[in-house]
């Protein structure tokens, strides 16, 4: 079982150094991978438009230039987005920045991305939030094209690109792998076509998990894809939204009794998420390095 940690955005607050100091002890526990969640901007409940999961001043860094600024002070842990709204963001200029970023960081790269679910933050930034997923595909398409290939022709009805070129490509080449977010049909079916991995969040039971793993798996097949090479990672529990939720990471022995329902599922990766350990009353960098520390052990000693 590999392990990953959702990097809490809310360690900026004790400054640079926190950040810092935060993913080298997720990588010095013992931790395999540090993945960053993504928003550009959130939008105020007004008329039209209801109220979303967070607050809309909640502190969130932006994912890439923070992967950077971490994979700056770690050597070993992979780096990752979970995830990164691919559709509101040009492709040419994200293959470039993740290129540059597996080539900083010596080839620890994985990008996972989603379509979101924030119609305002597309407004924000210019983009069509109904055309997101003919995008996504298009544009995962086309970020394969920049990184494995020295001239890059692309037909795509979105993103035509004649006759140029991008280096460095990535240290991985077009084999960086594109892991992608998302609880329904159309994302599975973009997870078995197109992508090296699923990234799940809100998975209940073992029923909900076999329809998405039976979905992927025809869609990889009919894709003419072998769908054992698909990576399955789940996270544990997202942040709580209700007092019932805030008390489950606080409980060690139930997260480890949740991921090892996860592992038995068929799932090889789980997320641990620290903003969750903060919100559960480790109020501090250090005190959710001390969180992550005592669950990693338990988890160790738990399922290996």
């Amino acid at each position: 079982m590999k392990l990953s940690v959702e990097f809490p955005s809310v360690a900026y607050r004790e400054g640079p150094g926190a950040v810092a100091r935060m993913a080298r002890a997720i990588e010095q526990i013992g931790y395999d991978h540090i993945d960053v969640f993504d928003h550009v901007v959130m939008g105020y409940p007004i008329a039209g438009r209801p109220p979303g999961p967070y607050t809309p001043t909640m502190p969130i860094l932006e994912a890439l230039m923070t992967l950077s600024y971490v994979a700056a002070v770690t050597t070993r842990v992979t780096l990752g987005t979970e995830v990164l709204v691919l559709p509101q963001r040009h492709p040419t200029l994200v293959a470039k920045q993740v290129s540059t970023l597996d080539t900083l960081s010596g080839g620890r790269v994985r990008l996972g991305v989603g379509v979101g679910w924030q119609e305002s933050e597309y407004e924000a930034l210019g983009e069509d939030f109904r055309t997101r997923g003919a995008r996504m595909d298009e544009a995962i398409t086309l970020l394969r094209a920049w990184w494995g290939e020295s001239q890059v022709d692309f037909a795509g009805p979105r993103y035509p690109i004649k006759a140029m070129a991008m280096e460095p490509k990535p240290l991985q080449g077009r084999r960086l792998p594109i892991w992608i977010g998302g609880m329904s049909d159309p994302a599975w079916r973009r997870v078995g076509r197109l992508g090296d991995g699923w990234l799940a969040s809100r998975i209940t039971d073992a029923p909900s998990a076999r329809t998405a793993f039976d979905a992927i798996r025809r869609h990889a097949e009919s894709a003419g894809r072998d769908p054992s090479t698909i990576g399955l990672q789940s996270m544990v529990a997202p942040p709580p939204r209700d007092a019932e939720g805030k008390r489950f990471y606080a409980e060690h022995d139930r997260v480890v009794a949740r991921i090892a329902e996860l592992q038995t599922m068929g799932f090889g990766w789980v997320a641990v998420n620290a903003t969750a350990i903060f919100q559960a009353g480790a109020r501090s960098v250090d005190a959710m390095i001390d969180a992550l520390a005592a669950l990693h052990g338990k988890i160790r000693a738990a399922i290996g």
